[in-house]
């Protein structure tokens, strides 16, 4: 018998984050756990306080995301820009997160429903 997965999907760019995962942990239908968002921005006098404030920003939206994401197997990472390929560096560079498998596509913002059933294809 085959050991359930702990899979997870997350639709995101660089200000928000959906996070959804099934519903009984590692069985069932795909559910939204939650959604993550990067608080105001400060208006920051210069760029580089810009930039590392916008680094600090993605590293808590980053650790928001992961905080849903118990014992994870599996996860696609979807959305626009290239927030899906940091949040996946950063899961590669957190102990925890490693060993998970991630792969990850490009898709522009869908509700919550289009996003269940979106997840729920890529896992099946």
């Amino acid at each position: 018998m085959s050991k359930n997965k702990k899979q997870f999907g997350v639709w995101m760019d660089s200000h928000h984050a959906t996070i959804v995962g099934r519903e009984n942990i590692d069985t069932g239908d795909f559910v939204v756990l939650g959604h993550a968002k990067v608080s105001g921005d400060d208006n920051n006098s210069n760029e580089n306080a810009a930039n590392n404030s916008e680094q600090g920003s993605m590293q808590k939206l980053f650790k928001d995301i992961t905080s849903y994401m118990q014992n994870v197997d599996e996860v696609h990472v979807t959305g626009t820009g290239t927030a899906q390929e940091q949040f996946i560096r950063f899961m590669s560079e957190t102990a925890q997160f490693k060993n998970a498998v991630a792969k990850e596509s490009t898709s522009n913002k869908m509700g919550d429903e289009k996003l269940l059933e979106f997840m729920s294809a890529q896992f099946n």
